[in-house]
């Protein structure tokens, strides 16, 4: 990406406009700035920085104009996001890592993550069921081919423990909504993280991540446990086969791999 921007490009490349805001939704202080710059970022590049430097100062402070922040905010978001990555792998807990990975490839909700059960996962086609969603509702979620094998040994470990659950503590008892929100938390103070990086922050992030891959509406709010009536009715017309395809294509280039 070139350094330097003129005024009237900055304007014409990178001005939020109203989808842009309604998708950053009610976020404050750097994880409002951050995403902003992910978003603008990939709608110019077609993917995410690599490292937090890429962008260009002008940039950011274009932005942070824009939403309100200082430009410094940027880098603390880049730089908590990378800590926390780090601090997780290098623990090496194998289920805390498969843990994470489903809350950020399927967005479901901790409540309905604990829930799930082995017979929920279907490997062979990435899909799990999601059984009373919010709502009281079932639902199916995808999740990457490329996920699939460290999944799949995951179970395996779980199964030969006679688990019931995808996720079981040593005693056989299911994880707790309250559990997995203090091992997140665990991991961002190990990471020297102050401010929440809550799980429904990754939520949105993936539903808005697949939304700028130019993922339809129709597709995504089946997944995310969200109704409205007419993405109901573009979804009658479409099947989850079609869906996965589309899901599958764009997960490849999702930034946690």
């Amino acid at each position: 990406m070139k350094r330097q921007w003129a005024n009237e490009e900055l304007v014409e490349h990178w001005s939020l406009d109203v989808e842009d805001r309604a998708l950053l939704g009610n976020k404050t202080g750097a994880t409002h700035l951050g995403f902003a710059v992910l978003l603008k970022f990939f709608r110019q590049e077609g993917r995410f920085p690599q490292y937090k430097h890429e962008v260009p100062g002008i940039v950011i402070t274009n932005l942070a104009t824009q939403v309100g922040v200082a430009p410094e905010a940027y880098l603390q978001f880049a730089e908590e996001l990378r800590q926390f990555y780090q601090v997780g792998w290098q623990t090496r807990n194998f289920a805390d890592m498969v843990l994470i990975k489903t809350l950020f490839y399927t967005g479901v909700r901790v409540s309905e993550l604990v829930s799930i059960r082995l017979a929920d996962v279907d490997v062979e086609r990435c899909q799990i069921r999601i059984t009373r969603g919010k709502g009281g509702k079932d639902r199916q979620v995808p999740f990457p081919v490329s996920f699939r094998e460290l999944l799949a040994l995951h179970m395996q470990r779980m199964q030969e423990k006679q688990a019931t659950h995808l996720f079981e503590s040593v005693r056989k008892k299911k994880y707790t909504d309250r559990g997995v929100r203090k091992m997140l938390e665990r991991y961002a103070k190990a990471a020297g993280i102050t401010r929440s990086l809550s799980p429904h922050k990754w939520r949105h992030f993936l539903f808005t991540w697949l939304k700028k891959q130019g993922i339809d509406d129709a597709l995504i709010q089946p997944y995310s446990g969200h109704e409205s009536r007419q993405s109901l009715e573009n979804y009658s017309r479409l099947s989850l086969a079609d869906a996965q395809k589309e899901y599958d294509q764009v997960m490849g280039r999702f930034p946690i791999q």
